[in-house]
């Protein structure tokens, strides 16, 4: 049975590095993928393109690495580093959860040195919170998204442990490397080695995991909680 699995950063380019490996390697199966951008990440443009221009071509490159991962990109309005924390943004990703219906949610975890990213957190737990329950008359009927995972970030490192480590495929870890060269800054960043940074730690997470290469995430505490009869 496949499966939809919704990636939901704060910014575009979040989710592609984070957890792109392993969407990748689903998208293989046949899964079908879908990535949430918040904001677009617009405001660490390059001396060459304004910040109206960079918005441009981040979602353009968003559309893309969905379009190679045989997807769908859905990017909000939101500008980048004022993503507000508010009941219409949460029934607003609420509402496209209700469309798309994914079976499992993967957005980022809650202590972050960017604001957006603890913002996306929050909504996150509000929406899949609001598109649950029947209560919350909507346009659609309501529908339950599993988790949500935490994506392993680099700038949300504090008290982040991974509770849980997901293969990625040689397939997969190929696809990822060609679609994410799509994103301009995660290739030619002069500040932090995007590409070559989350290629390695799939390495090391893959080697933790007995596998070659993995991703891993964190889960909420209640997710955590096992009932066994016995060891």
């Amino acid at each position: 049975m496949t499966k939809t699995i919704m990636a939901i950063g704060g910014h575009i380019g979040d989710m592609e590095l984070t957890c792109g490996g392993v969407l990748a390697t689903h998208a293989l199966k046949g899964d079908k993928i879908i990535t949430v951008a918040l904001t677009g990440g617009e405001k660490g443009n390059p001396p060459h393109l304004s910040v109206a221009d960079y918005r441009k071509q981040k979602e353009a490159e968003a559309h893309e690495f969905a379009r190679m991962l045989q997807g769908e990109a859905i990017v909000f309005p939101y500008a980048d580093g004022e993503l507000p924390v508010n009941d219409q943004v949460c029934f607003e990703l609420c509402d496209v959860i209700r469309r798309h219906k994914p079976n499992v949610l993967i957005t980022h975890w809650k202590n972050s040195i960017h604001k957006d990213h603890e913002a996306t957190y929050k909504i996150v737990q509000d929406a899949q919170f609001y598109a649950a329950l029947p209560g919350f008359s909507r346009e659609l009927p309501p529908h339950f998204a599993g988790g949500p995972y935490y994506a392993e970030n680099w700038e949300d490192p504090y008290d982040f442990v991974p509770a849980i480590y997901m293969e990625v495929s040689q397939d997969g870890f190929e696809l990822w490397r060609e679609a994410i060269a799509k994103h301009w800054f995660t290739v030619h960043s002069t500040s932090f080695a995007y590409r070559e940074y989350y290629t390695h730690l799939m390495s090391v997470r893959g080697i933790e995991a007995h596998k070659k290469y993995a991703q891993a995430f964190d889960l909420p505490p209640m997710s955590k909680r096992q009932v066994k009869a016995s060891f």
